[in-house]
């Protein structure tokens, strides 16, 4: 009779497990490398919605980035991922992406900008896009989203980075190294505000950040249209006393319609009112505000925008 007993306790258990498992909701994050801004702050996020939505079961995958998470999201193995303006493609089925429009994207929330940093040689007399020719220029590493970009900007502008320019596949600390020793005349970089590489090329003062002029933008927005025009605030890098007019492509929190709306209600709301806690990870956060969904080029997914109708972000 007690090993009949001990028995049923057993199946007992195992029943309620098994009813626990299937009431949790598990949300796999696809973010970035260990040592980028997306994987730390997809942990920070995970473990939010982990202490404020019941039953939630979220977790942070370290990935290779935009290209990977948003395969990861088609074929179901994430829910959540971190994604760079390559979404815009992959929605639309342009580019990598022809013939495999992923229309069922949906959007979350905004991150936060990375601009395109014009950087140029303290007495180089570069004032333009155009003085590049016949220049030494860093174009970012050989591969890099920075180099695609770089070179869509000057092919958008009538310089052909294999012929006009010398074109020098540098990385950001790189770059930094290259203009401390005179070895370029310039540097587009693409990073987010205060990026340590900038900083540390303002910091040691062999460079200055210029202004892109309105028709490089406009050009490079009509090539590339996930990239928008953007300012960098004042005194974002030392000597930088005014705004500088550049643009930038915006990270996105991004998801699809096949996650439940209310539990993408739940997650916007906590994102936002436990905001704080994601600072600690990452400043950069500081630009996930509703009055940045204009720069989101996907539609928000149902959750996300009852959220922001309900908080009046959205009419």
């Amino acid at each position: 009779m007690k090993n009949f007993v001990g028995v049923l306790f057993a199946a007992a258990a195992l029943c309620l497990g098994a009813a626990q498992s299937d009431a949790a909701t598990f949300v796999n994050v696809a973010t970035g490398s260990t040592g980028g801004t997306y994987y730390p702050v997809g942990a920070a996020m995970a473990k939010v919605w982990n202490d404020t939505i019941p039953d939630m079961r979220a977790n942070a995958q370290s990935t290779g980035g935009t290209a990977q998470n948003l395969s990861l999201l088609s074929k179901g193995e994430a829910e959540v991922i971190f994604a760079d303006g390559l979404y815009y493609f992959a929605y639309d089925g342009k580019g990598m992406f022809d013939g495999r429009a992923m229309k069922n994207l949906r959007a979350l929330a905004p991150l936060y900008a990375e601009p395109i940093h014009f950087l140029v040689a303290k007495g180089s007399g570069i004032k333009s896009i155009k003085d590049l020719k016949g220049k030494r220029v860093s174009v970012g590493a050989v591969g890099s989203g920075t180099e695609i970009t770089v070179r869509a900007l000057l092919a958008a502008n009538g310089i052909d980075p294999d012929k006009d320019i010398r074109a020098e596949n540098l990385g950001l600390s790189e770059t930094a190294s290259a203009f401390s020793d005179k070895q370029i005349d310039a540097g587009l970089v693409v990073g987010a505000l205060g990026i340590a590489g900038i900083v540390e090329i303002t910091t040691v003062d062999t460079a200055e950040l210029i202004d892109f002029e309105p028709g490089v933008i406009e050009s490079l927005c009509k090539e590339l249209p996930y990239y928008l025009p953007f300012e960098i605030p004042a005194n974002t890098y030392k000597g930088q006393e005014k705004a500088v007019k550049a643009m930038a492509s915006w990270n996105v929190l991004v998801t699809n319609d096949k996650l439940d709306e209310e539990t993408a209600y739940l997650m916007t709301k906590a994102l936002y009112e436990k905001k704080g806690d994601i600072l600690n990870v990452s400043s950069r956060l500081s630009s996930m505000s509703p009055e940045n969904l204009g720069f989101i080029q996907i539609p928000l997914h149902a959750g996300a925008e009852r959220y922001y109708r309900e908080t009046g972000s959205v009419e």
